[in-house]
């Protein structure tokens, strides 16, 4: 009688066990319920993050096609800023050193084989009118400007005299920073005119110079050029930096 009820009991207790775990499985597995969840949740930072991703590779793109036609030459009044010669500080060399002992050929060739406009002489014919100097050296530090010359150092300094937007012949345009020095020094122009293709405050790289004591008269000036790079730059690093522009 005793084994009768056990067994009883036993099999109402597996019969309630079984009739849970149906009743599980007809309810749905609960891991299977949330695992969409989690999956969409993943894939919804995965779609932010490649959203993220492509916004900014998109606005980098944009930037640097921006800073590219600027450089040649492209661009709205409005982009343009006052800069100071904080741009410009630093000890600075003239290249034209470089195309007279020959180092800047390469340069000449490489712009000769890219453009197919002239050839490497005559590039080198071209720039020899551009880079021509005898101020070899400029230094600039804080509103002092000192001009190395034929052995002799000259200086002064300049105060900010405004900006003026020139358009060439081609159609592109270019700024020219003006400073004008703060009292008259034997020796020292009155003006001179940084021209980098920047358009507003930025660290210059390289830089071209006007100079001159008639302000209106240097705004013309467009075949001569003098150009500077870092003093602490050699000849051939300056000449892989013109070819990388």
């Amino acid at each position: 009688m005793k084994e009768t009820i056990r067994t009883g009991i036993f099999v109402v207790a597996l019969g309630v066990l079984l009739a849970g775990c149906q009743s599980s499985n007809t309810n749905g597995n609960p891991s299977k319920e949330t695992a969409p969840e989690i999956e969409i949740h993943e894939s919804s930072n995965k779609h932010d993050h490649d959203h993220d991703h492509d916004h900014d590779h998109e606005h980098s793109h944009d930037h640097d096609e921006e800073e590219a036609a600027i450089y040649k030459g492209y661009f709205e009044d409005g982009q343009v800023q006052d800069r100071t010669l904080a741009d410009w500080e630093g000890d600075w060399q003239s290249v034209y050193t470089y195309l007279l002992d020959g180092t800047l050929d390469e340069v000449f060739a490489h712009k000769a084989a890219d453009t197919a406009k002239m050839t490497a002489a005559e590039y080198k014919k071209y720039y020899d009118v551009g880079y021509k100097t005898d101020t070899e050296r400029i230094v600039i530090d804080g509103d002092t400007v000192i001009f190395f010359k034929n052995g002799k150092e000259y200086s002064g300094k300049y105060q900010s005299d405004g900006y003026e937007i020139l358009t060439y012949e081609a159609g592109n345009r270019g700024v020219r920073f003006i400073f004008k020095s703060v009292e008259a020094i034997d020796g020292l122009p009155t003006y001179i005119q940084f021209s980098d293709h920047r358009i507003a405050p930025v660290k210059s790289g390289h830089y071209h110079l006007y100079w001159g004591d008639d302000r209106e008269a240097l705004l013309k000036e467009v075949t001569n050029w003098p150009t500077y790079y870092p003093s602490i730059m050699d000849g051939h690093s300056i000449a892989h930096e013109m070819m990388a522009h």
